[in-house]
């Protein structure tokens, strides 16, 4: 004989809808488990009263009922469990599984009979339909009618919306009107939400995250009243499935959050989950409107008549006492930062994972509850903007994917311990040798000021200054060149640029000294060739046109800072890269667009620049009256060659043996020294820009 008795695939019907779970018998408890919410069912054996085993439209079911009224049915069995499940309860329960047929005779004409939480509508003493009173919202008279309005389930494809009975008058009690019984008998059992007395409590002004808003909290025997300043909600605690008592990762702060089973409704909103927000600071001194009989019978110890302390331990502690159900705190995880959560974002918005004992929560824009039971994996990815960060993905067994990104690289081992130690599967183990390469190639301190936007915005600005180069190609080597230019006519004898020129303008003869030259040149251009070209550009040119987020983002810069008061240029940016990149594609590809048209006006007025005179002749000027330069330069050092060769001076050193480093050092030392012999190249250095400034050819 065996002690436990399961079953998979067994279902129960919730307002219309099917979800199925699994059931088991034991010898202490009757457990049902939904797959779809998590919500268990457990009865005490001796508790059991009754068994029925029935036809159902899922093959046979088994209604069970209990000693304190309570009705269970669950349906799904084959023919063959029913010689099993009826020796296991006599064995063990003590109670006969009785076979019981329904009436599918199709009459509409029978009576009505309240056994507990079920109104049973039976033909000749066998029953129809059941319809259980918990799912009645509404109950309506007329003169001899009673219509029932039923709570309804977003699950369900079709619902049954209200059922009419018609209840003929009697002759028998004269004071006993039928069709008020009637709806006294449903109004008893019946989840209808309305007040029949004063409050147990008030609380006042509460911060509510979801509905937004502050609402004060009217807490009734069998229902929570949330009223604000546009919207009224009425929950039963019926529809609770959980409450969650978070704190903030400030440690100031803490969350309360109800989860709900069927949600509450505003339009086409549905809110599965209420979370308040709570001051750790802020304190009540609460008194139940009770007497200390009552609380005392009512709530066995749970609560008392006057109580006082933190504001949200008592709410939470009233709510427990009265949906009586247990509250969820997170368990022994710790993060990097010392909290029991992970700073990421879901979607669109930033928010707080809390790793729990039996599942995970977000909190809160959207809210998100996802069990170990129904998750089939869990998935670490690389951040896709940014190092610093990664992204970590949750799979369901009915195929959905959660992906909560932007958490930072420090959380990663304490999440990845969390998941390997409560035995999920994890789809990508190799990660986290990638994630210790990535540890120890950007513990970089510069790396924390990572902006993804930032970077983009540099790659143009280089990309735009490549650009402008190569439209200036065409006098760009000969202008990093020249001594001298339009804005400084001489270069002086004080002037850094003096020995620049002087070197510069001499020419080389031998091996070593061409190879020396070009080192020279690349060192200047390199430190200053940028600037001088930024002071000889063409004013009239037009200028390039700015990208799409650029141009976003000088439209939205005032609303940025008038949204933040007080932030500063580097936050404004980062604001802004976060914001472009949880813009939607519509919006996105607008300001493409708008990036596109002004492309185009940039290239035509380009096209006419270049067309005109002030695009060309001035290069060609420049090129020309350069090529002339360096012609009389050459002419000038090779006369001047000859002439100390007919002299016979063997101890002069001409300026082409002078190397380039010590040209540099030389100006270095004393700025206002000159070389021996250099006169006559000095004074040819310092009369070419007029040559240039005349453009002779």
């Amino acid at each position: 004989m065996t002690d436990i008795l399961e079953f998979n695939d067994i279902y129960q019907e919730v307002k219309g809808s099917w979800n199925d779970g699994r059931l088991r018998f034991s010898k202490q408890m009757v457990v049902y488990k939904s797959s779809k919410t998590g919500k268990v069912d457990s009865i005490p054996v001796p508790e059991l009263s009754q068994a029925q085993w029935r036809r159902v439209c899922l093959g046979h079911g088994i209604k069970l009922n209990t000693s304190t009224g309570h009705v269970y049915k669950y349906d799904g069995f084959k023919d063959t469990d029913f010689e099993k499940i009826s020796e296991y309860f006599k064995d063990n329960y003590k109670v006969e599984l009785t076979e019981k047929d329904m009436c599918v005779k199709g009459w509409n004409w029978g009576t009505a009979k309240f056994n507990g939480p079920l109104l049973s509508f039976e033909v000749s003493d066998t029953p129809v339909f059941e319809i259980p009173l918990s799912s009645v919202s509404q109950c309506t008279t007329g003169k001899n009618e009673v219509t029932l309005e039923f709570h309804q389930n977003d699950d369900t494809e079709v619902s049954l919306m209200e059922v009419r009975f018609y209840v003929p008058p009697t002759t028998g009690d004269e004071g006993a009107d039928p069709v008020e019984a009637f709806a006294q008998n449903v109004l008893s059992k019946a989840d209808v939400i309305q007040a029949t007395g004063d409050a147990v409590c008030i609380f006042r002004e509460l911060q509510c995250l979801t509905p937004r808003g502050r609402y004060d909290i009217r807490i009734y025997p069998t229902f929570l009243h949330l009223h604000g300043k546009t919207f009224d909600y009425k929950i039963p605690y019926t529809t609770v499935l959980r409450l969650f008592l978070l704190p903030h990762k400030d440690q100031r702060q803490m969350f309360f959050v109800i989860s709900l089973d069927p949600p509450i409704k505003q339009g086409q909103t549905r809110y599965h989950f209420l979370i308040l927000l709570f001051s750790k600071d802020e304190d009540i001194n609460l008194t139940l409107n009770m007497s200390e009989d009552e609380v005392e019978r009512r709530f066995e110890g749970k609560l008392t008549k006057n109580m006082s302390g933190s504001l949200y331990e008592m709410v939470s502690r009233v709510m427990k006492a009265l949906v009586n159900r247990k509250i969820t705190v997170p368990g022994n995880f710790q993060g990097h930062s010392g909290a029991q959560c992970i700073t990421c974002s879901y979607k669109a918005s930033s928010g707080l994972l809390y790793p729990l004992e039996r599942g995970f929560i977000y909190v809160h824009k959207p809210p998100v509850h996802l069990r170990f039971e129904e998750i089939a994996c869990v998935n670490f990815a690389r951040g896709t903007t940014t190092t610093r960060s990664f992204d970590f993905e949750i799979e369901t067994k009915q195929g959905n994917q959660y992906t909560f990104s932007s958490i930072e690289r420090e959380e990663y081992g304490k999440l990845f311990d969390f998941v390997n130690a409560k035995k999920l599967s994890i789809k990508n183990r190799g990660f986290k040798e990638g994630m210790k390469v990535r540890d120890d190639m950007y513990s970089d301190s510069d790396e924390d000021q990572h902006d993804a936007y930032l970077e983009r915005m540099k790659q143009e600005g280089k990309i735009r200054e490549e650009a402008n180069d190569s439209d200036d190609s065409e006098a760009g080597s000969d202008e990093s060149f020249n001594p001298g230019d339009e804005d400084d006519d001489v270069a002086e004898e004080y002037d850094s640029k003096a020995s620049e020129s002087e070197s510069s303008a001499e020419d080389a003869d031998s091996e070593e000294d061409r190879r020396k030259k070009p080192v020279k040149k690349a060192k200047t251009v390199k430190e200053g060739k940028h600037k001088k070209e930024k002071k000889t550009k063409d004013s009239s040119a037009p200028k390039r046109p700015m990208s799409a987020y650029m141009l976003w983002l000088n439209s939205s810069r005032d609303r940025i800072k008038a949204e933040n008061p007080g932030i500063s240029v580097t936050e404004i940016l980062k604001k802004a890269g976060e914001m472009w990149k949880q813009l939607s594609k519509d919006k996105k590809e607008e300001w493409e667009g708008k990036a596109e048209e002004a492309k185009k006006e940039y290239e035509r007025a380009m096209k006419e620049y270049r067309e005109s005179s002030g695009g060309t002749s001035k290069k060609a000027k420049k090129k020309g009256g350069k090529s002339e330069e360096r012609k009389k330069k050459k002419v000038g050092g090779a006369r001047e060659r000859e002439k100390n060769r007919a002299a016979g001076n063997d101890s002069f050193k001409s300026p082409e043996f002078i190397s380039s480093e010590e040209s540099s050092s030389e100006s270095t030392r004393g700025k206002g020294r000159k070389r021996k012999g250099s006169d006559d190249e000095e004074k040819q250095a310092s009369s070419t820009p007029s040559s240039e400034e005349s453009g002779s050819d």
